[in-house]
Parts: structure tokens; C-alpha cells; sequence
């Protein structure tokens, strides 16, 4: 290349640069000059047509300050950009700093992507920005969001929202602060607590997170769902909203509203499709009764089946399984409750304690009455031991046992087949010592009966007299008479020290149970 022609395109680069920026007025009706204090203008009138590269601005009439290089635009405004479109009532265009401050009826439209609506819009070319700042609406195939104030970044087709924010779906509503939506991917991001109701009645909470439209596949943090029979919590979500899949990790609580029943764990997830839950992870269950109490119930996994047949309703608890109530402890391999006949079946080396007494059997049923202990079935190999103050075992055993409760506890235990048990007698001596009275307990010997069925009543909890039905074998022994191997009935066993306490149930603390309420969204 010549040094002449060299020359000749870095002399021009600027103009050429220069001119690139120049507004240039491509037809009007009609061209008048005027000033506007010592401003000179063009005032133009009638299809009124202006281009700046590849930017056209049409509209009914304008103002053109050529030396400033900017225009003012009134009726049918209309500018077309690449793959921008825009219309509005009025326009004031700087053709320097490339920025169109639109305002009344604004329609901004990225081509085949979304709509956005407001009556206040500024426009930046060099930024591909357009920003709204008092009330605005983004429209496209599958949604609807408003807000007070947001921008619309044209190249990555990102629309920011801030301030009573609304989104309208047809599966939905939201409302939130703050969210972001990509017009092409059909992606929202949650940047704020957000609530959202479906059309099924469900009501969800998240703090953040993305949702995909299209896919209907949400990936979110720190929420709550709800819906007229149950509620979910935790700390990170999956959901899936087409094949109706909800994975929880972290602090997960799902609680059934018509049971007053929650299960927490660390992970879970919730089939709603197939109507399972599932949870694991320190799991345990809290189950609210009528009395007030509550019935807590640990185990390595809990599974809720959901079904419209009652029958088919229920809840599996497996392995190491542990309960507590107040006044019920047990310990078991696996559960299961059927809320049909509202009854908990204990399997595989069951034990439960109430008071002083310790119930064993091959499998236990435990009826729930008004959310209460009504009766504990007791099936072959059954034991009931308790130990009295001077630690000796008071035993009976059968093939099959019933115990019956009343006001929490144990009431009566009637023994049908097999019956067998050892009572020890004790008996209180008073004596003054030191002009103190002592009571002094001893035994006074030990009763051991064979009769195939029984009923034992009890009072506070301590047995209070035995009845013996079908030619009783009774034997008593004295003290001295005793020997140790006459003392436990074939198949005893003492599990107290497998006996749970509270903290060994309840995995995350006392107030865990707290979480049977709804949560109080932040107010911002």
C-alpha cells in the first residue's frame, strides 16, 4: 500500500467516525426552523423519518437539534434496531451518547423473544440496555412479569426485576423482590425470597435458585412447599414439576397436616406421582397426639405411602427403629403404621416400655385410639417384666397378650394361653430409731403361678392384683426356699439398658418440632 494512500484513510478515519455518530434526517412532510432560546431546531412535521447507522427512527412530528446532534420525537414514535423494535408517545434521542429516553405507551420488543411494557423507558444502544424505572411488564409465549423497576440486557436476553415483583404462568403465580428471567431460555433465577402458587393449591417459598419454564425443573435453596394436605422444608431442592419428583437435602421436615404427622431427616425425597416419601439421614418422626403429647420415632429410613384406598396408606420405619412418648419407650428392627386402623406393627426383636414395665413378644401391634395408646398386642412369646425396689423381676408370660390403657397408662393385661408368672411379695416394717420413723421394705416371699389365662390389673403403673382362670398351678416360696434358677420363667430377658431416652429419637433438638409450623417469610 502507497504512503499516498496511506495517508488519505488515517485522514478520514475520523471523519468517517465522526459521521457514524451524525443523525441524519431522512424525510418529512414539512421542514421549518426554529429557536428555542438561542437554540436553532428543525421543526418537522408529517412521516418524519431519521437514521443513524443502523438504527431508523420514525414518528408524526420532532424536534431536530442538528448541532447538538439530538431530537425530540411526539405521535407514533417507532425505532427499529437490529433486532430491536420499539414504539412509544414521545422520545428524546441523543445521537452522541446513543441513549433514547422513551416515554407513554412504551412497547419495547426483542424480535421474536419477549415484549416489555411501561410507560418510562431509557434505552442505551452502546450497552444494549433498556431500563424501566417506574412500573413495567415483560410478555413472551409462557410468561408475564411486572415489576416496579428492571432492565433488559438485549445481547444476553436477561431481564433484572426489582420491586413487587409478579410472574403469571399458566401453571403459576410468583411474587417476589427480586428475580431475574432469561427471555430466550425461558430460565427465571430467584435472587430473593420468593413465593409461588400453582394451580393445584400448592404454595411454595425460596430464597434463591433457578427455575426452568420450559423443562419445568427447579433447582432451589432454603424453601418451604405447602399444599392443602402436606408441607416440605429444607435447605436445597430438585424439583421436577412434570414428572411431579421433589428431591430435599439438608434440615428436611415433611409433614402430612391431616395426621399431625412430620418426618425429618438430612436427605429425602418426595414421589408425588406414585404418593412416596421418602427420608434418611438422623430420620425421625414426630406425631402429635390428642392428649397434647407428642410420639417420637427414629429410624435409619422412613417411607410414606400415600394411596386414596385407606388400606394402602401407611408409613415403613427401617432399621434400628426407636420410640419415644412420654410414657411409652420401645425399640424394634422394622415398623409399620397403617392409618386404615390406625394401628403401629413392630417386627423383628420388639420390646417396649411403659412405667416400670418391659413388653416383649415375636411381634407387637400397637392400637392408637383418638391419637392415643389404646392396646398393645402382644403375639406368641410373650413377656411383660417389671423390677420392684429391691430389684427382683416380677415376670408374666404367654402365648398371646393384650394391655389394655387408660389415661396413658397401662390398665390391665390379659393373658390367653400358656400362662405363667412370678410375683415377689413385699411387705414394709416400721421401726423408730433415733426417735425417727423408718420404713423398712423386705421380702416376703415369691408366688409363682402356672394357669393358661390371666388378667393383671394395675394402679400407677405397679401390678395390683393377678387373676388366674382354668385350674391355676400356684406355688409360694419363702424367702429361704428360693433358688436363683426358680426366680426367671424360661425365655426371660431384661433390656433396660436398651431402653431409648429422648435425645436418642429426637435427632436435631427440642425445637425441631417447631417446624410443624409455617414459615414466617421475612418482610422486606
Amino acid at each position: 500500500m502507497s504512503r499516498i494512500v496511506l495517508f488519505t484513510i488515517l485522514l478520514f478515519t475520523p471523519f468517517l467516525t465522526f459521521s457514524q455518530k451524525k443523525i441524519k434526517l431522512n424525510h418529512a412532510d414539512s421542514l421549518k426552523g426554529s429557536m428555542r432560546g438561542e437554540k436553532r431546531f428543525d421543526k418537522l412535521l408529517g412521516h418524519v423519518a431519521f437514521v443513524q447507522n443502523t438504527t431508523n427512527i420514525f414518528c408524526d412530528s420532532a424536534y431536530f437539534f442538528r448541532s447538538e446532534n439530538r431530537l425530540e420525537a411526539f405521535g407514533h414514535v417507532h425505532i427499529t434496531d437490529d433486532s430491536v423494535d420499539i414504539t412509544s408517545l414521545q422520545l428524546e434521542y441523543d445521537g452522541t451518547k446513543k441513549i433514547a429516553h422513551l416515554r407513554k405507551n412504551v412497547v419495547f420488543e426483542k424480535l421474536k423473544i419477549a415484549k416489555l411494557y411501561t410507560d418510562f423507558l431509557d434505552y442505551y444502544r452502546i450497552k444494549n440496555e433498556a431500563r424501566y424505572f417506574n412500573g413495567g411488564r415483560l410478555v413472551d409465549t409462557t410468561n408475564v412479569l411486572t415489576s416496579k423497576k428492571g432492565y433488559y440486557d438485549v445481547r444476553t436476553n436477561l431481564a433484572s426485576f426489582k420491586g413487587e415483583v409478579i410472574g403469571v404462568n399458566p401453571d403459576y403465580t410468583l411474587t417476589s423482590d427480586t428475580l431475574q428471567y432469561n427471555s430466550k431460555t425461558r430460565m427465571i433465577y430467584f435472587r430473593d425470597f420468593t413465593t409461588l402458587k400453582d394451580k393445584e393449591g400448592k404454595t411454595a417459598y425460596y430464597q434463591n435458585g433457578v427455575y426452568d419454564t420450559r423443562k419445568k425443573i427447579s433447582s432451589l435453596t432454603n424453601g418451604e412447599m405447602e399444599s392443602p394436605t402436606y408441607r416440605i422444608k429444607g435447605d436445597n431442592y430438585f424439583i421436577d414439576d412434570v414428572k411431579k419428583f421433589y428431591k430435599v437435602k439438608g434440615h428436611v421436615a415433611m409433614t402430612s397436616k391431616a395426621e399431625k404427622l412430620t418426618i425429618f431427616g438430612d436427605d429425602g425425597f418426595y414421589d408425588r406421582k406414585n404418593g412416596i416419601s421418602k427420608v434418611y439421614g438422623n430420620a425421625y418422626m414426630a406425631r402429635v397426639m390428642d392428649s397434647g403429647d407428642t410420639l417420637f420415632l427414629s429410624a435409619d429410613t422412613l417411607v410414606s405411602i400415600e394411596n386414596v384406598n385407606p388400606k394402602k396408606k401407611k408409613l415403613l420405619a427401617y432399621h434400628k427403629v426407636k420410640i419415644y412418648k412420654s410414657d411409652m419407650q420401645g425399640i424394634t428392627d422394622s415398623l409399620v403404621y397403617k392409618s386404615a386402623d390406625s394401628t403401629l406393627y413392630f417386627y423383628r426383636d420388639p420390646v417396649l416400655w411403659s412405667d416400670e414395665n418391659q413388653m416383649t413378644a415375636d411381634s407387637i401391634h400397637m392400637l392408637l385410639k383418638n391419637r392415643n395408646i389404646s392396646r398393645i398386642y402382644m403375639v406368641s412369646n410373650s413377656f411383660v417384666v417389671s423390677q420392684d425396689s429391691l430389684l427382683n423381676f416380677n415376670q408374666i408370660k404367654g402365648r398371646k397378650m393384650t394391655t389394655y390403657f387408660e389415661n396413658k397408662n397401662i390398665h390391665h393385661v390379659i393373658v390367653e394361653g400358656n400362662g405363667e408368672s412370678i410375683y415377689h411379695a413385699l411387705e414394709e416394717k416400721k421401726i423408730i430409731k433415733d426417735s425417727l420413723l423408718i420404713k423398712i421394705t423386705f421380702l416376703a416371699g415369691m408366688n409363682k403361678i402356672i394357669c393358661s389365662n390371666m388378667r393383671i390389673d394395675f394402679k400407677a403403673g405397679k401390678v395390683s392384683s393377678i387373676n388366674f382362670y382354668v385350674k391355676p398351678d400356684a406355688s409360694f416360696f419363702p424367702p429361704q426356699n428360693i433358688k436363683e434358677e426358680d426366680r426367671k420363667l424360661k425365655g426371660f430377658t431384661w433390656r433396660g439398658e436398651d431402653r431409648p431416652k429422648r435425645n436418642d429419637v429426637v435427632k436435631r433438638g427440642s425445637d425441631e418440632i417447631k417446624k410443624l409450623e409455617p414459615t414466617a417469610i421475612p418482610n422486606k
